[in-house]
Order: structure tokens, then sequence, then C-alpha cells
């Protein structure tokens, strides 16, 4: 048997085990790294290597947006914007069936883009709308399957801490050109789930909204949502204009929502402690997993066990066609059992040097594996965004999973659209000169 066959059956055996008896994801990972890592070098030396990798795994400038990302995240998830951006969605489709299901559906592409976080967005707008819904009859697990299903927009819509990290174990894929990719899959989610609802809206009966907003309201309404809105602008405007970069530009959102937080007075002085503790808490989960996964990641290499996995499957098929449908199917399985940071530290470096020998740009693959485990979000039996969704609305996975099933086939038929038109992807990088 050889070396690398040996390594990688450890590391699964050992990171299997412990996520089995209920052992947090990061120490699994690292404990399965560190103990196939002793099968190729002496103990003193497999230590001092296993701390050189964990120092330089986090020792990366572009790694510190995340902190800045999530802070910026936490402030307006507490500032008081998902009111806001909720008033401008229902401005935006009250004259479509379904009007409050659709409501809830932009209010969370536009959260999600501002917060960059799925889960926030479905806590912060499900929280605002599942009391309206009901009030206007709605079915509740409908309601719930709707903010669900819609809430994962945020990850592929920048800024995206997700398609930061992706940017760095896939060796410095450059942050702006997948903030960019990100945008037409990001709305394509969105639209897909939007004329699903309408379709489900008239089946149910659910009308549109019967009030006709005047000019004037809608321009107040406008207005009010205008200064969120406008962090969008300057984060993604600064970076393509080449005024900051896009770790900078995570700083300057967090300046940007403690001033709007302080101007709509939603939040206090006496507030912020409560707020950089939450904020610190999220970043050191998240650190801490890359900070092992590196581990991972060099002995993956140095035994090149995803050499051996690209051999294996190269010799299954030569279609890239075919290829693809192998990896996004296993990516849905893997979404289905493991969040999106960790899967994406360990599926990376395997699945990214097989599908570059087809061809396929990294920011492509890097939207592809991004919706693929945006989908597992929402999926049992760990789906984060799924069970946020039902505590925000009250309501049982057993009565949200009937509603879903609908939106689950809607996203994998645009899974298959973005994987196999990688121009959905890359036109906006290739306009802006980054590829």
């Amino acid at each position: 048997m050889s070396t690398a066959l040996i390594c990688g059956l450890i590391m699964i055996v050992v990171i299997v085990f412990l996520l089995c008896i209920g052992a947090p994801i990061s120490i699994s990972i690292g404990a399965g790294a560190a103990l196939s890592m002793l099968a190729v070098l002496p103990e003193a030396k497999a230590a001092l290597m296993a701390a050189q990798k964990i120092f330089t795994g986090t020792n990366s400038f572009t790694l510190l947006a995340i902190p800045f990302f999530i802070l910026a995240g936490v402030i307006m998830n507490s500032g008081g914007i998902a009111k806001r951006l909720v008033n401008l969605a229902k401005f935006i489709m009250g004259y479509f069936p379904g009007a409050l299901a659709l409501t809830n559906i932009v209010a969370n592409m536009l959260f999600g883009s501002i917060s960059g976080s799925g889960s926030a967005a479905c806590a912060a707008i499900g929280g605002v709308m599942s009391p309206m819904e009901k009030e206007e009859g709605y079915d509740e697990g409908f309601s719930a399957a709707v903010n669900i299903a819609s809430a994962p927009s945020g990850i592929l819509i920048p800024p995206s801490n997700t398609l930061i990290i992706y940017s760095t174990v896939a060796g410095g894929v450059s942050i702006t050109a997948l903030f960019l990719a990100g945008y037409l899959p990001g709305i394509l989610w969105g639209l897909g789930i939007a004329v699903l609802t309408i379709f489900l809206a008239k089946k149910k009966g659910y009308k549109s909204e019967e009030r006709k907003i005047t000019l004037k309201e809608a321009i107040k309404t406008f207005w009010a949502a205008f200064p969120s809105l406008m962090l969008i602008i300057i984060v993604i405007g600064g970076i393509l204009g080449g005024i900051f970069t896009p770790t900078e530009s995570s700083a300057i959102a967090v300046c940007y929502a403690l001033f709007l937080s302080f101007v709509y007075k939603t939040i206090k002085i006496k507030d912020l402690p409560s707020i950089f503790l939450h904020a610190a808490k999220l970043t050191a989960v998240i650190v801490f997993l890359i900070a092992l996964s590196s581990i991972m990641s060099w002995i993956l290499a140095f035994t090149k066990i995803p050499n051996l996995i690209a051999q294996t499957m190269l010799g299954l098929t030569n279609s890239p066609i075919f290829l693809l449908l192998i990896i996004n199917v296993l990516l849905l399985l893997i979404g289905c059992v493991m969040d999106p940071t960790p899967a994406i530290l360990i599926f990376t470096p395997i699945f990214l040097p097989i599908v570059t020998q087809f061809g396929m740009n990294p920011v492509h693959f890097g939207i592809v594996i991004t919706f693929n485990l945006c989908i597992g979000c929402i999926t049992p039996p760990v789906g984060a965004i799924l069970f946020t969704g039902c505590k925000v609305a009250n309501v049982s996975i057993e009565k949200v999973i009937k509603p879903l099933l609908p939106y689950f086939m809607v996203l994998i038929l645009l899974l298959l659209i973005v994987t196999y038109i990688p121009a959905l992807s890359l036109t906006i990088p290739k306009i802006a000169g980054l590829i």
C-alpha cells in the first residue's frame, strides 16, 4: 500500500470517527491531518511542520477581510437595516401574486449582499416577514420555505466570506474577480426562486398588494433604504476603481455600517462591546478552522492525494461534461453533511486540479463549488440556514421540507446552468479585465 493511500485512510478514518462522536469539525480536521502527518514524518519534524503550517495558513493579508466583513454583518444585523430593505422590496414586488413572499426574496438578496451572510439574512428578514405573512394568511411552511430557499443568494452576491476563503485555498485567485463573478449566479438564484414562488402563489390564491403606493411614498421608501444600498456601491465601486483593495474595503464596510447604525439610532455606544464580542467569536471559529485545515492542505500536497483522486476520476471518463456532473453530485452530497467553510477548505485542493486539467477557469469553479454548498446550507441534516429559518418562523423541519422540494429542483437546474454556461460567471470579470 502506498504512503499516499495510508495517509489518506488515516486522515479519513480519524476525521469521520471524531465527527461521529460529536467533536468540532476543526478539531476533527486538525487531528486527522496531524496523525496522518506522523505516517510520513518523524515526530519532532511533524510537530514543527504542523506549527509552521498553522502559522502560514493564517498569516495572510487577504484573510483580514473575514473578521471585518463578519463585524460589518453583525452591525448591519443589529442596526435596523432589515426593516428599511423590506419596505423597499415590498414596493418593488407588491404588484405580483404572493407579494409578501416575493418581498422576502428580494429583501434576502439585498440584505445578504450587504451582510455577506445567508444565515444573517434568513434571521433578520425572516424575523420581519414571518409575522406579516402569518397575519395575511400565508401558510407557515410555505413562508418559511421561501425565506430559507432565498437566503443563500447573499452568499453568492458579494461581499462574501465564502468566496474569500476559496480565494485563499485556491492559490490566490483574485477576490475581485470572484466578487464580480458571483453577481449573475446570485441574481439568477433569486430570480429562479421568485419565478417559482409566483407560480405557487397563484396556485395557492395569494394576491398582490391591494394598496397602491403613491410616488411620494415610493421616493420616501427608496430614500430610506438608499444609505444601506450605498454600502454595495462603496465596496465594489471602490475595489473596481482601484481606490482600495478588497481587504481594505472590509474595514470601510465596518466604518460605514457603524455610521449608519448611529445615524438610525439603533445602536448605542454601550452596545458595541457585545457586538464586537459576538463578531470575535464568529471570526475565531472560522480562522481556527482555516489554521488547522492548512495542515491537511500540506498533507494532501505532500502525498499527492489529489493527483491520485484525479487519475482515478479521469480513468472513469474523459468527458468534461460527465466529470463535472460527478463532481456536482459529490459536492451536493458533501453539502448535506458539511458547512461551506470546511467543505471548501477540504475539497477545493482535491477538485480544483482536476477541473483545471480540462481548462475550467478557477474563478468559474469557485462559483460552482459555492453554488453547490449554498444548496447544502438549506439541506438536512446540518443545513445552517434551514435550521435558522425554521427557528425564526417557529415551525418544525418536517413542516418545511415538503414546500422546499420544488425549490430544490429549481436550484439544481440552476446549478447545472451555472456549471455548463461559464459566461454567467466570467462575463463581468472579463469586462472588468480581471481574467
